[in-house]
């Protein structure tokens, strides 16, 4: 049975403020007619409008003792009747009257009661939402929303929950059994080996390996699991006809069980999720292999780049020894006498054959231009084998009709065995064709000259083709096969029917116009009207000015603290009693019972003894780091088994998000963070967590130094976080930075986005336009960034030198429906932001969206970048708001004190949800400060201290002082817990 309070079930507060009485329950004069048309004595009246006003609110009648008081007293206040008791509303409750009162009421509302036929239709629409949704809450919520729109009144809670279970019953076991069934006896006794146990290991287990850190050993050793999984993955069903939420669901259960656990199910869900488990694993672990590809090449790119750089440092002395011989030799040349006499001097000056001299130049030239592709060779040989693996395992498509790159890639392979260094063009059943190529330092190394012209030379062709092949694999113009990550995008999209059908609402929700003219006009006069404003304000802004370097944006000074702050600061601080984390936690919990929220994957109900301590000490143990080991010696009572056990078992990511959102929504409630901010901006930025080398995930950091991962939070204006996410090291972070939004559901919804300097990308600010996200992210070296007009004859008085492109309009206009499709396809969940990023954040010369995004994205930044140099408070807003994410990125790494910080899971899925153990423990403390400094500045106000807003909204939720973390813990439930208090107001 579900957890109303897990729902969306309307249902009525004890407190209720007054502007909400006014609002919600006062009768109309309509209703008041109506009420006095009925009845006659003011009491019945009452009565009558009290049930109106709670229908109206609730959509179904609560027992009449049940309505808060509050409520009560308003109502007969307004009738001018003595107020009802609750044992007056108790005999009203057994009365026939209230029967036909609720008729009457059901007529007036157009509300209809769900009958016999009802029932059968409400257990259609919970096999619907059940095809879809998983958890129980969710599938209510879907039945509340049709029970609405179809007038019904909601029934009881009890009924609703049923009618889910059953659903979610029948739709499981329907596709479980469409799965079983189309297994052979072979096919079965195959499934069967997985669970049998040799010396302590089975294939089971195995068959949920996660790569390491990539060496070439591991890397052979992976993809030959690669294969078996492959080979018995092939003679499986696909079960590409399951929505993707239950496919994961499914995953996920598979994933959490082992060989004890799978042997005790029932077959046909054995089979059904054995198979789910084997075609996930597959797809995830052809994902690895384009990573490690991807990875391995730009390692190789990143260490040469190094080793040019070491070079040039070296050999700074030969260049200036060309340079000083150059000009004597130039010397020599001007002076006087006859053209024998002046080659006869410049003979001597060099001193040696010319030959000599041209050889050290084509030396030195040869790495000119910081050419760093020779330096790559010496780690080719290593990892040469390796990458030919990745690309046996890949199985490359392209997504445009341009293959001329999987050709060469074809023709390269009838030399993996070679050790020529340079090859015919035209070895094999046809030539070579490189019209892909147009960069000039690769064709200068590739393309042979002297006795080798017309020969290619090998090893530089083939680190080409390996480079290239990484580019199109991150923008999208190479696809993989049965992946996820690496697959083509364009698969997710929504269909064009089904764009037409949405657009209209989506472009009016989000304020655009559906055709690419009207776009076009509406930017074009938009950025022309920006432009002009700033350059008429140029000469009076004396935050910036243009010198011979470029632009230069001045500092405003920062602000003093405002009066009283600091005092005020300590004295919150001194009055805070010293707790232990885990009472913090605790207390928390208990305010909001979170661990409700987390019950098997299965869905079924839980067997679990004591679920709130249990859940506890897992959110301990994961959240501040300490695992299972030190946890179970640290907290009385439970093994190691026992908490490892609940993470496995219980928690999800999407579980965890929904903890998140529950703290978000609780933090809205209170008054003081309204000081700190609206709610409508938000923060993104990445912190480098540390993780143990042997894992696909750990990667050393170029800029933070070390291995490890970033977590990725987006933190509100009013400090709580409200997304995070785990993410390579080298990955480009502005990636992921629209994700946050996208899948926020918590009460706060920002619209505007600040980010690091990662976020500056035009395609970013493109995508973001088109999902209604204002993104204004920190600028470093704005006078790099190029700002682009809106007409190239449109002159500028005084930042004329700032342009230096003119934006393509018909680009715009031609492909502003493709660019709408994407941000509908997002809006309905089809794909995320960060999955079509990833493609638009790597040049692309095939792919014609890429180009467009930019374009659109060249548009928004530059409107942004002319805002930002005419607005000092703008800089300023963005620089708090940018420094908020600091602060909670050093919060949370206090409270992730365990294990010396380092995260110690090696498997993806585990690391990120300790990312999201750490968020939720950080939202609780802060929620946890918030309720407590709350009381004492209420109490301080009372003994004379000034709450002025300026004070107020200097103060933070970041405060650790009064936090023990280390010492004895003890869980105690039964210690005394004072309520959560939302209504202190200053």
């Amino acid at each position: 049975m579900s957890n109303i309070t897990e729902t969306a079930y309307p249902q009525l507060r004890e407190e209720v403020s007054e502007k909400d009485l006014l609002a919600l329950f006062t009768p109309s004069q309509k209703e008041r007619q109506f009420v006095a048309d009925a009845y006659r004595r003011a009491t019945t009246q009452a009565l009558i409008t009290m049930q109106l006003k709670v229908l109206q609110r609730l959509g179904y009648f609560p027992m009449a003792a049940d309505i808060p008081s509050v409520i009560v007293r308003h109502i007969c206040k307004h009738f001018g009747v003595p107020v009802f008791g609750v044992r007056d509303l108790k005999a009203y409750d057994e009365s026939g009257s209230k029967s036909i009162h609720h008729r009457l009421l059901r007529e007036y509302a157009g509300l209809k009661v769900l009958g016999a036929d009802g029932s059968e239709w409400l257990d259609e629409q919970a096999i619907k939402a059940a095809q879809t949704k998983q958890e129980l809450p969710d599938i209510i919520n879907v039945l509340l929303e049709e029970l609405l729109h179809h007038r019904f009144e909601l029934p009881g809670f009890v009924t609703l929950s049923r009618a889910a279970a059953r659903a979610r019953s029948r739709v499981n076991d329907s596709l479980q059994q469409a799965i079983a069934s189309r297994l052979d006896e072979h096919q079965r006794e195959r499934i069967d080996s997985l669970f049998r146990t040799r010396s302590g290991k089975s294939q089971w287990e195995q068959l949920k390996r996660e790569p390491k850190q990539p060496s070439v050993r591991e890397v052979a050793s992976y993809l030959t699991h690669i294969e078996a999984v492959r080979k018995l993955a092939d003679a499986l069903p696909t079960a590409n006809e399951m929505p993707v939420s239950k496919r994961t669901q499914f995953v996920l259960e598979a994933r959490a069980l082992n060989v004890r656990e799978m042997a005790a199910l029932k077959p046909v869900k054995r089979y059904a999720l054995a198979v789910l488990l084997i075609h996930a694993q597959l797809q995830k672990a052809v994902d690895d292999v384009a990573e490690i590809f991807i990875r391995s090449v730009r390692n190789m790119h990143n260490l040469a780049r190094e080793r040019l750089k070491e070079y040039q440092l070296e050999h700074v002395a030969q260049g200036e020894a060309l340079i000083a011989q150059f000009r004597d030799v130039l010397t020599a040349f001007e002076e006087d006498g006859s053209d024998p006499a002046r080659v006869e001097r410049m003979r001597k000056i060099l001193d040696e054959e010319p030959s000599i001299w041209i050889e050290r130049c084509d030396e030195h030239m040869a790495f000119a231009g910081n050419n760093y592709y020779p330096f790559m060779l010496q780690q080719y040989r290593s990892k040469r084998a390796l990458l030919f693996q990745c690309l046996d395992a890949m199985q490359l498509k392209s997504s445009s009709p341009d293959e001329s790159l999987l050709k060469t890639v074809a023709w390269m392979m009838q030399f993996r065995s070679s050790h020529k260094e340079f090859v015919r063009a035209d070895a094999g059943l046809e030539a070579v064709e490189l019209s892909w190529l147009s960069e000039r330092r690769w064709r200068n190394l590739i393309e042979g000259v002297g006795p080798n012209e017309g020969l290619l030379h090998r090893k530089y062709l083939e680190l080409c083709v390996f480079s290239h092949v990484m580019e199109e694999l991150k923008s999208g113009d190479l696809y993989v096969q049965n992946s996820d990550q690496f697959d083509d995008y364009r698969d997710h999209l929504v269909g064009w029917d089904e764009f037409d059908a949405e657009v209209t609402d989506y472009a009016s929700m989000v304020g655009l116009p559906t055709d690419g003219d009207a776009l076009v006009a509406l930017l074009k006069q938009q950025l022309l009207e920006v432009a002009q404003k700033v350059d008429d304000r140029f000469p009076d802004n004396e935050h910036v000015a243009l010198t011979e370097n470029g632009l230069l944006l001045r500092r405003a000074d920062r602000a003093p603290p405002p009066d009283g702050l600091p005092e005020l600061d300590q004295a919150i601080t001194n009055s805070m009693a010293t707790t232990s984390i885990l009472d913090v936690l605790t207390e928390t919990e208990r305010w909001l019972d979170l661990h409700k929220q987390f019950g098997p994957l299965s869905g079924f109900e839980s067997k679990v003894d004591d679920p709130r301590k249990r859940f506890l000490t897992t959110l301990f143990c994961y959240g501040c780091n300490l695992g299972p080991t030190q946890t179970a010696l640290s907290v009385k009572g439970l093994s190691r088994k026992q908490v490892a056990w609940l993470n496995l078992h219980h928690v999800t990511e999407e579980r965890l998000d929904k903890a998140i959102f529950k703290v978000v929504n609780a933090y809205n409630r209170f008054a003081l963070p309204q000081f700190w901010g609206t709610g409508k901006s938000a923060s993104a930025d990445g912190t480098k967590w540390n993780v143990y080398e042997q894992n696909l995930m750990s990667e050393y950091h170029l800029r933070y130094g070390g291995y490890g991962g970033i977590g990725y939070y987006h933190v509100s204006d009013m400090y709580i976080a409200l997304f995070g996410n785990f993410i390579p090291c080298g990955v480009y972070e502005a990636v992921y930075i629209l994700d946050g939004l996208v899948k926020n559901e918590s009460d706060i919804q920002p619209d505007t986005l600040h980010g690091d300097t990662q976020a500056q990308s035009a395609p970013v600010f493109g995508l973001a336009h088109l999902l209604g996200i204002k993104l204004m992210p920190r600028i470093r070296n704005i006078k790099d960034l190029v700002f682009y007009k809106a007409e190239a004859g449109v002159p500028y008085k005084h930042i004329q030198s700032l342009f230096r492109g003119t934006i393509d309009w018909d680009l715009l206009a031609l492909h502003y429906r493709d660019m709408l499709r994407v941000a509908v396809s997002i809006k309905l969940g089809k794909i995320t932001p960060s999955m079509i990023l990833r493609r638009l954040g790597t040049f692309s010369r095939k792919n014609k969206l890429y180009f467009a995004f930019r374009e659109l994205g060249r548009v928004i930044r530059t409107m942004f970048l002319l805002n930002y140099v005419n607005d000092i408070e703008l800089r300023r807003s963005i620089h708090a708001a940018t420094n908020k994410s600091e602060e909670f990125n050093n919060f949370v790494k206090w409270l992730f004190f365990g294990g010396e910080g380092i995260i110690a899971e090696n498997l993806r899925h585990e690391q990120r949800k300790v990312i999201k153990y750490s968020q939720l423990v950080a939202n609780m403390v802060i929620l946890h400060n918030v309720q407590w400094m709350s009381r004492k500045l209420k109490e301080l106000q009372a003994e004379g201290f000034l709450l002025g807003e300026p004070v107020l909204r200097g103060l933070s939720p970041y405060r650790t002082a009064h936090i023990n973390r280390f010492g004895d813990y003890t869980l105690d439930l039964s210690k005394p817990v004072e309520p959560i208090d939302y209504k202190i107001r200053f």
